[in-house]
C-alpha cells in the first residue's frame, strides 16, 4: 500500500490525482451506462413478455378458447324444472325434447358400519384400534402396528401412527385403485366409492384374512355382523321424446344439449316430465366478442407505444457523480428520457404485431359482415365493433363468427384465436432467448436467465468493468507513488538547501 505524502510542496495532490483520473474513468462510465441501458432494456422486454403471456394464456386460450363461449343457443327447461339441468352447446340443433327420469346413475360404494361419533379425520389409526383392544395409541407398538387394505387389486398398508386424512389422500391419489375414499366424522363411517359411475364401476375388496384390517377399524367394538355394506352402482334410465336412454352417468348430450339428471320425474307416483326448448340468445356471445376486441386493442396499443416511443440519444444514464450535482426532480426527469425508446422499432414486437394484423386481415371480409372492422391506418390495426350488426349477424348465422374466431370443429387451429396464440408464443420465445425472460409466467419480478443473448452480454460487461476497475486502481496507485516520490525528493532538496545555507553563514 502506498503511503500518501501530501502538503510539503503546497500542492493539493488529492485534487490533482482526482482530476487526472477523471479522463481515465471515462471508458468505465461509458461501460456502466451501457450496462444500465441493457438492464433497462431487459426489464422493458419482460414487461412486453408479461403482456403477451397474459393475452395468450389468460385471454386467447382460457377466456376465449372454450368451445361454448361463442354459443348463441340457450337451453330453457320448463315443466318439471327440478328434475334436470340443460346447457346448449354450439352444436345444439333446436329440437324440442321431453325428458322423463326413472333412475339416476349411482356409484358402487362400500361403506363401513361406523365407529360412532367423536372421531375426527386428524385421529390416528392407533387411536381407533385402542377402542378394540385398549392399547395406548401413543406407544411405539401401537404406532408401528400395520393395517391393510386391498381394493381393485391395489394394496395399501398404513401404520398406526398414520392419521385418517392421510389414509384418504393416499388412496385417492392412486389412479389405479380408481376409488374415492371419504370419512364421515358424525358417524365414524369410512366409505370407498368407484370413480366410475354406473354398473361398470367396481369396488372389489381383497379376500385374504388380513386384506381389510383397515376397514375393520371403522366399526364399533361389539360389531359382529355387517361390518361393511356394498351398494352396486346403477346406470341412469331416462326417456327423451319416447326413446329410452341407459347411461352410466347422469350427464350426457342429446341434440347438442348437455342434459344433467338431478332427480326422478315420477317421485309422486305420477310422471311429470321436463321439457327442453332451445332459444337464440346472443347476449353472452356478443359480450365475449366485445371483451376480445377490447383486450386485443389494449395489447396492440401497448406494443405500438413501445416501438413508436421517442428515443433521446443525448440522455445517457446518469453516473453517481452526475446525480450528486442534480436535484431529485431533475434526476427523475432525466432518467425517464434515458429509459424512453429502448424498444423503438424492435424487430420482435414489430413482427408479432404484423402477424396478428395479418390473421385479422385474412378474415376481414367475414369479420366485416359480422360488424368487426379495422380503424384507419393511423390507428395501427385497432378493431372497431358494431354491436348491433354483430348481434343481427349472429342471430342469422350463429356458427359463422365461431368458425372465423375459433375455427370449425374439424380444423380448430385455423381460427384467429389459435393463430394469434401461436404467433404470440413465438414472440414470447424470441424475447426469452434474447432477454432471458420467463416464457411461462407473466410475473414482472421473475429472475432473468443468464444463458440468453443479453445475459451473456451482461456477463461480458461485468468482466470488462472488473478489469477496468483493477486497471484504474493501479493507475491511481501509480500516480500517488509518483507524487509521493516527488514530495519526498522536494522535501529532501529543501532540507539540503537549508543545510547548505546554514553552513555558509
Amino acid at each position: 500500500m502506498v503511503t500518501r505524502v501530501n502538503g510539503f510542496s503546497g500542492m493539493d495532490i488529492d485534487s490533482m490525482v482526482k482530476s487526472m483520473m477523471t479522463a481515465k474513468k471515462a471508458p468505465l462510465d461509458k461501460m456502466n451506462q451501457q450496462k444500465q441501458l441493457l438492464n433497462w432494456t431487459r426489464e422493458s422486454y419482460r414487461e412486453v413478455s408479461s403482456k403477451l403471456y397474459d393475452f395468450r394464456y389468460n385471454k386467447l386460450i382460457t377466456k376465449y378458447g372454450s368451445n361454448d363461449v361463442l354459443t348463441v343457443s340457450k337451453a330453457v327447461v320448463s315443466g318439471n324444472t327440478d328434475a334436470i339441468k340443460a346447457t346448449a352447446s354450439s352444436k345444439a340443433n333446436g329440437i324440442d325434447m321431453e325428458v322423463s327420469v326413472s333412475q339416476l346413475a349411482t356409484k358402487t360404494t362400500v361403506t363401513t358400519a361406523g365407529a360412532g361419533s367423536g372421531k375426527q379425520s386428524t385421529n390416528t389409526l392407533a387411536s381407533l384400534q385402542s377402542a378394540f383392544d385398549g392399547s395406548v395409541p401413543t406407544s411405539d407398538e401401537a404406532k408401528a402396528k400395520e393395517f391393510k387394505l386391498v381394493v381393485n387389486d391395489q394394496t395399501f398398508t398404513f401404520k398406526g401412527s398414520t392419521d385418517i386424512q392421510t389414509v384418504i389422500a393416499t388412496i385417492n391419489d392412486n389412479s389405479l385403485a380408481n376409488v374415492t375414499a371419504t370419512f364421515d366424522e358424525t358417524t365414524g363411517k369410512f366409505a370407498l366409492a368407484s370413480k366410475t359411475s354406473g354398473t361398470t364401476g367396481t369396488v372389489t375388496l381383497g379376500s385374504g384374512t388380513d386384506d381389510n384390517t383397515l376397514l375393520s377399524l371403522f366399526n364399533k367394538k361389539d360389531q359382529t355382523e355387517l361390518q361393511w355394506q356394498t351398494e352396486t352402482g346403477k346406470d341412469s334410465i331416462s326417456k327423451i321424446n319416447g326413446v329410452e336412454y341407459i347411461k352410466p352417468d347422469n350427464t350426457f348430450t342429446v341434440n347438442g344439449v348437455a342434459i344433467t339428471l338431478l332427480t326422478r320425474t315420477n317421485t309422486s307416483g305420477t310422471d311429470i316430465p321436463s321439457k327442453i326448448t332451445t332459444q337464440t340468445d346472443t347476449t353472452a356471445a356478443v359480450d365475449v366478442v366485445k371483451s376480445f376486441v377490447s383486450d386485443y386493442n389494449t395489447l396492440i396499443a401497448a406494443l405500438n407505444t413501445k416501438i413508436d416511443e421517442e428515443k433521446y440519444r443525448d440522455y445517457a444514464p446518469l453516473t453517481d457523480e452526475q446525480k450528486a450535482e442534480m436535484k431529485e426532480a431533475d434526476i427523475t426527469t432525466w432518467t425517464l428520457k434515458a429509459q424512453s425508446g429502448l424498444l423503438k422499432n424492435d424487430d420482435i414486437i414489430k413482427s408479432v404485431l404484423s402477424e396478428m394484423r395479418a390473421h385479422i386481415t385474412e378474415q376481414l371480409g367475414g369479420l366485416a359482415e359480422m360488424g368487426i372492422t379495422t380503424g384507419t391506418y393511423a390507428e395501427n390495426g385497432k378493431l372497431i365493433l358494431d354491436e348491433n350488426k354483430l348481434k343481427t349477424a349472429m342471430e342469422a348465422n350463429p356458427t359463422k363468427l365461431m368458425n372465423i374466431l375459433q375455427g370449425p370443429p374439424s380444423a380448430p387451429t385455423t381460427g384467429i384465436f389459435d393463430k394469434m396464440a401461436s404467433s404470440v408464443f413465438s414472440a414470447i420465445e424470441k424475447i426469452s432467448n434474447r432477454a432471458g425472460t420467463n416464457r411461462y409466467s407473466a410475473d414482472l419480478t421473475s429472475t432473468f436467465k443468464e444463458e440468453s443473448v443479453m445475459g451473456k452480454k451482461l456477463k461480458e460487461y461485468n468482466s470488462r468493468i472488473t478489469t477496468m476497475l483493477t486497471y484504474l486502481d493501479n493507475q491511481e496507485t501509480r500516480l500517488y507513488k509518483q507524487f509521493t516520490a516527488m514530495e519526498t525528493a522536494m522535501n529532501k532538496l529543501q532540507s539540503q538547501s537549508s543545510s547548505l545555507f546554514s553552513t555558509s553563514s
